[in-house]
C-alpha cells in the first residue's frame, strides 16, 4: 500500500474510532455496584468520610425540578434522582434535565409495593423503567434501584441485585413531600435532614408533591445545603461508589 492510501485509510479508521457509537462500544463494560452495596438494602454508604448523598425521588409532579436543579448547578453539586418509569414518559422533558448534569437511577415503573410480587413481576417492572427512563433521557441509567415505600424483603433485594442494582435506600427522608396540609414546614425538612447528618448518610427528597401543591423540599434545599456545609460534610456523588 502505497503512503498515500496508508494515510486515508488510517484517517478514515481514527474518526471511525471517534463517533459516538464506536466510543460507546470501545469503552469498558456499564459501571456496576461494587460488593460492598450487594446483598443488602443500603442505607448508609461505606464511608467514614463526612460526606453525605443527596437523591431525590421523581413520582408525581415536576413543580420542583426546575428549582432543584438551579441550586444544584449554582453550587456545583451533584446528586441523584430515582424516576419512575410511569414519571418518565408522562414527564420525559424533566427526566432528560435530570440526566443532563445528574445520574439517574431506578425507582420501579408503576411504584407497587415489591413484598407481595413474584421475581418475574419485579423484573418486568424495574426492566420497563429502565427503558423509559432511557428513552426519556437518552443517557445510561445508574445501576442503583430504589424500592417503592422503602419497602424492602430479602428476597427481593436478592431479586433486584441479580437484575445488576444495589438497592439504594436512605437514612432519613426529609418529608418535605407530605406538604403544609399534613403538618410539613421548611423549618421540619431542614431539621429531619441534620438530624441525620453522619458520614455516608443518604438523604431522600422529592421533586414533586404528592398533593400537588408546595413542594417543600425544593424551597428547603438552600438551608439544607448550608447546614450541611455548616456541620463540616460535604456531598458525595453517588457515582463514585460504582466499579468502572
Amino acid at each position: 500500500m502505497n503512503p498515500t492510501r496508508r494515510a486515508v485509510l488510517a484517517g478514515l479508521l481514527t474518526t471511525a474510532a471517534l463517533t459516538p457509537g464506536a466510543t460507546a462500544r470501545a469503552t469498558a463494560a456499564r459501571p456496576r455496584p461494587p460488593a460492598s452495596l450487594l446483598g443488602r438494602e443500603i442505607r448508609r454508604l461505606p464511608t467514614a468520610r463526612a460526606v453525605v448523598a443527596l437523591t431525590f425521588n421523581a413520582a408525581w409532579d415536576e413543580s420542583g425540578v426546575d428549582v432543584v436543579l438551579a441550586e444544584l448547578r449554582r453550587r456545583r453539586l451533584a446528586a441523584t434522582f430515582f424516576p419512575t418509569g410511569r414519571y418518565a414518559e408522562t414527564h420525559p422533558s424533566a427526566v432528560r434535565a435530570m440526566g443532563a448534569e445528574h445520574g439517574l437511577g431506578n425507582h420501579s415503573h408503576s411504584h407497587p409495593y415489591f413484598d407481595g410480587l413474584s421475581t418475574a413481576a419485579r423484573a418486568r417492572e424495574v426492566r420497563r423503567a429502565d427503558a423509559a427512563i432511557r428513552a426519556a433521557s437518552g443517557t445510561e441509567p445508574l445501576p442503583f434501584f430504589r424500592f417503592p415505600y422503602s419497602s424492602t424483603t430479602t428476597a427481593s433485594v436478592a431479586d433486584v441485585n441479580a437484575l445488576g442494582y444495589a438497592a439504594i435506600e436512605f437514612t432519613t427522608d426529609t418529608n418535605g413531600y407530605l406538604g403544609p396540609g399534613r403538618g410539613m414546614t421548611v423549618e421540619r425538612v431542614v431539621g429531619r435532614a441534620v438530624a441525620a447528618l453522619a458520614p455516608g448518610a443518604i438523604i431522600q427528597m422529592h421533586v414533586g408533591s404528592s398533593s400537588g401543591g408546595v413542594v417543600l423540599d425544593a424551597q428547603a434545599l438552600p438551608r439544607i445545603l448550608d447546614a450541611i456545609g455548616a456541620a463540616g460534610y460535604g456531598v458525595v456523588d453517588l457515582r463514585d461508589f460504582l466499579v468502572p
